[in-house]
């Protein structure tokens, strides 16, 4: 049902339907009265190795889209994991990672991934203006319109800020979310914060279909500036702590409560972004063992894939010699 929350919520989804099974057969397809069956080009198995979407394959009614590299939720697991080792974000407890001991160290700290995947490799992504583009509302805000204005860091997007989104979104007809960048992130939250780049929680933000533009790097303080060229005429704030600008000291929303267009909401949800992390690390041991049978599953499935290949090519050479030695004897 978590899934379904984040679902039901994206822009391009028209309907989200629950407890699919696992493996997609042409009868789930029929069911639900789907034409086609629709998945990324990154791997997808069984426990025993098989295909999850071979039945609607084999059917023709399979569609397969490219997935966009250094997007890994395995990776994103793993950032949240190298919280781990350092004592001044875990609330100055025992950082070490019981039952793994070094190994969990090592895993959770090194660079690069021992299988050649963008799938749980260490992310690389890159934002370009074609991705951007895909994301962005196709109607631009028209000029003079009304803008309800929110702002945050929105790191590990999360139930929490969708709903909060959701009740921010009815304050006006347009909702312009401002993301924070990296440095005033940690900044406010300490060393290793944000879990997720500027690009990557705007991108994830622009998703959501009840933000119609969002500020990328957004300034902590809100200014004159910012409240004109958008045309804001509310400012909404969640009921977390307003933290002062630890370079200024000001009170980011000052302004806004000055001009009387600040407005707090209740979202209904008590799930932070400290709260994610702080499951993640109470079952770190057991999303290691997972990261580490996924990357293991899929290393031998790239072997397979690359013995299969030169076996072919192989074929195809020694099939090209025969065809020549024929010619030559003739």
């Amino acid at each position: 049902m978590k899934g379904m929350i984040w679902s039901e919520v994206l822009k391009w989804v028209d309907e989200v339907k629950v407890s699919v099974p696992y493996v997609t057969t042409v009868e789930t397809l029929d069911k639900h009265n789907c034409e086609f069956c629709s998945h990324g080009n990154d791997i997808t198995t069984t426990a025993d190795g098989h295909d999850t979407y071979q039945e609607v394959k084999d059917a023709g009614r399979y569609r397969e889209v490219e997935r966009t590299q250094g997007v890994s939720t395995t990776d994103l697991v793993k950032r949240m994991l190298r919280l781990v080792p350092s004592p001044e974000v875990n609330n100055g407890t025992n950082g070490n990672c019981s039952g793994t001991g070094d190994d969990c160290e090592e895993y959770v700290n090194r660079k690069t991934c021992p299988v050649t995947s963008s799938w749980t490799g260490d992310t690389a992504f890159l934002a370009t203006t074609k991705k951007l583009k895909q994301f962005a509302n196709s109607d631009p805000i028209p000029a003079g319109a009304k803008v309800a204005y929110v702002a945050g860091a929105f790191d590990i997007l999360h139930p929490g800020h969708l709903h909060f989104l959701e009740k921010a979104s009815k304050l006006e007809k347009y909702l312009v979310v401002g993301i924070y960048d990296d440095s005033t992130v940690e900044m406010l939250e300490g060393k290793h914060h944000p879990v997720m780049n500027l690009m990557e929680r705007a991108f994830s933000v622009l998703g959501c279909k009840y933000v119609s533009d969002v500020v990328i790097g957004a300034p902590y303080v809100i200014t004159d500036e910012l409240l004109e060229h958008l045309n804001v005429s509310v400012v909404a704030h969640g009921k977390t702590p307003i933290k002062t600008c630890p370079k200024t000291h000001q009170e980011p929303y000052a302004l806004a409560k000055h001009l009387e267009i600040y407005q707090k909401l209740d979202s209904g949800s008590k799930l932070t972004t400290e709260m994610v992390i702080q499951r993640i690390l109470s079952r770190k041991d057991e999303f290691i063992a997972r990261n580490k049978k996924k990357e293991a599953k899929e290393a031998a499935i790239i072997e397979a894939e690359r013995l299969r290949v030169a076996a072919a090519a192989e074929a195809a050479v020694a099939s090209n010699y025969e065809q020549s030695s024929t010619t030559v004897q003739a």
